[in-house]
This record gives C-alpha cells, sequence and structure tokens, in this order.
C-alpha cells in the first residue's frame, strides 16, 4: 500500500466527517464526529512524520475538547433550532472566500518540493544548526521553546486569556470550600469496576505526564502534551469520584493560582536574561555553559507551559461540571 494511498483516504474520510458535520443538527452527533474529525486529523499528521503535532491533536482534540463540549451541551440543548431562513449571503461569502483560497494555493511550490523557499532558509538552519546551538535532540523543542520562544509565549497567553474567558463568561463563584448544602454527588458512584479501575489508571497518567514533560528535549512531547495528559488525570477523578472529592485535591484558589504561575515562569526567564544584560529569552543568561544555558531555559518554559495548560483545563472543566449541578438543583 503506497503512502500516497494512505494520504489520499484519511483526507477523504475528513472530507466525508466534514460534510457530515456541516449536515448534521443533533449536536451530540456533531460533537462525535468532531472528536472523529481530530483522530483522523492525528493520524495524518503522523502519517506526516509530525510525531509531535499529533501527540498534541490526540490528547486536545480528541481527549479534552470533546469533554469541554459535551459539557457545553450539557447547559446548552441537544438539538440546533432549524433555521427560519436560507442564510444565501453566508454561502455566498464561505464559497467566495474558498475560492480565493484555492487560487492562492496555486502559486505555492509543489508539495514537498526542495526548492520551496521555506526550506532555502529557516527550515535549512534549524536542521543544521539546531542541536549546535541548543544541544537538544527534539528539533520541534528547540524551535518552539528557543528559537520561537515569543510565539510560545503569546500562544500561553492565548490560552491563559481563554481560560479567563471562560470563567467570566460562567460568572461562576469559585469557592475554596464546598458546603454541605451545595454538595455535589458523584454520577459514578455507583459503578464500581470504573472506580477501581481509575484509581488504578491515574498513578500511571500522571506518571506519563510527567515523562513527555521531561522528556520533550529528546522525544515527542513538551509542556503543551504534558499539560493536557496531566489535566485528563484529574478530570477523569472528578467524573469519576465527584467535584467534592477533586476539589479536596485542589481547590479553585489553587487553580486560578497555578493558571498564572505558569505565564509568571515563563515571563520571568525572559525578565531574568534583560537583568543580566541579555535579549528577552536569551537563554545565555543562565549559565556560563552556552548548551546547558539553553537546556536550562528550554526546560523552565516548558514546566510554565505545562502549569498553565493543566491548571486552566482543569479550571475550566471543574467550573462546567459546578455550573451543570447549580443548574440541575435549579
Amino acid at each position: 500500500m503506497s503512502l500516497a494511498f494512505i494520504h489520499i483516504s484519511i483526507l477523504c474520510f475528513l472530507l466525508v466527517t466534514v460534510l457530515a458535520i456541516v449536515r448534521m443538527r443533533d449536536l451530540l452527533a456533531v460533537v462525535m464526529l468532531l472528536s472523529i474529525y481530530s483522530l483522523l486529523s492525528a493520524c495524518f499528521f503522523v502519517v506526516m512524520d509530525a510525531v509531535d503535532v499529533a501527540f498534541t491533536e490526540a490528547a486536545v482534540g480528541i481527549g479534552i475538547s470533546t469533554l469541554l463540549l459535551l459539557s457545553t451541551l450539557a447547559l446548552t440543548k441537544r438539538f440546533e433550532r432549524p433555521h427560519r431562513t436560507e442564510p444565501v449571503l453566508a454561502l455566498f461569502l464561505v464559497l467566495t472566500t474558498g475560492a480565493l483560497l484555492v487560487y492562492g494555493t496555486l502559486q505555492m511550490p509543489p508539495f514537498g518540493s526542495a526548492s520551496a523557499p521555506a526550506h532555502q532558509h529557516v527550515a535549512a538552519y534549524y536542521i543544521e544548526q539546531s542541536f549546535l546551538d541548543t544541544g537538544i535532540a527534539n528539533m520541534v523543542t528547540s524551535v518552539l521553546a528557543s528559537y520561537r520562544g515569543y510565539d510560545t509565549l503569546g500562544e500561553l497567553m492565548v490560552i491563559f486569556t481563554a481560560g479567563i474567558g471562560v470563567l467570566a463568561l460562567l460568572e461562576l463563584k469559585t469557592d475554596t470550600k464546598v458546603s454541605r448544602k451545595t454538595e455535589i454527588p458523584a454520577p459514578m458512584a455507583a459503578h464500581h469496576i470504573l472506580r477501581i479501575v481509575s484509581k488504578m489508571l491515574i498513578p500511571f497518567i500522571l506518571m506519563f505526564a510527567l515523562y513527555v514533560q521531561f522528556h520533550g528535549d529528546f522525544g515527542p512531547g513538551g509542556g503543551f502534551q504534558a499539560g493536557v495528559i496531566f489535566s485528563s488525570a484529574i478530570v477523569l477523578y472528578t467524573m469519576v469520584f465527584g467535584l467534592d472529592a477533586a476539589l479536596k485535591v485542589i481547590s479553585f484558589a489553587w487553580l486560578r493560582f497555578f493558571a498564572a504561575l505558569g505565564g509568571l515562569v515563563f515571563g520571568a526567564t525572559g525578565v531574568l536574561a534583560l537583568v543580566s544584560g541579555k535579549n528577552f529569552l536569551d537563554y545565555h543568561a543562565l549559565a556560563e555553559d552556552p548548551i546547558r544555558a539553553q537546556h536550562l531555559g528550554v526546560l523552565l518554559v516548558e514546566v510554565g507551559v505545562g502549569i498553565t495548560v493543566a491548571a486552566v483545563i482543569i479550571l475550566v472543566f471543574m467550573s462546567f461540571t459546578r455550573q451543570m449541578a447549580e443548574n440541575g438543583k435549579a
């Protein structure tokens, strides 16, 4: 079976999934199809040798995003309201934009062409000099955490801002203590097999998250992936044992603190370089040995990313859980 056939097959499945999503009016089915779309995308990334991106897509798109969408769906209605008018203008704008995008691709170099501009400038430098400059075997980590440190810091702030925006929209009272009057029962309290299996799996999930966090220098992984995997363990614990039990492990106040702490660790690493007379996020200010300095700088910013990503995801999920419980009692 040729590689081209696999590419075309996955793209065809993606196209069919998108068309099904557009036609569906059952929002629960749409969420499931979106999860399938993420699974197909992760498979496509693996075939394209983009393992780090596939890792992230699998953890975020298939896992956490599906849970958050289901939580959102629980606060709304399952079926989409039928449209009374045909959105002709919207259809025209979509078709026009799509045609312009397709037209723009006609001027692009052929896929995989060695003469493409991207392969003649920055990409060539990364491939040849990345390990020599940073001493990091995983080129993706060196690019994201060192060469593109500004960009990664911006992405982290986007995640933090999105989490704050969700909390503002939900208008929750995130008290650190849960009173007995507002005690929220565990939805899976009667499922003893799930509870036992979860107790066995959660420690290994947390250990794997730490492995992904600190192994990103040598293989696929890093702060984004580790944060999502770590948060999935807490989300699983919340689903099986209930929100009250989860709040005894980590409260809303601590989650808000850690959500901000990760960004502060990332930013403080750059400020430390400025104080030392270097450029912002210039890790050479952290140690005399350039390679050691790069490793230390990448470690600090990746830890910051992992802390914020995990805290924001857990905070958003627990906030949805609290909101659903309050609506159920209303």
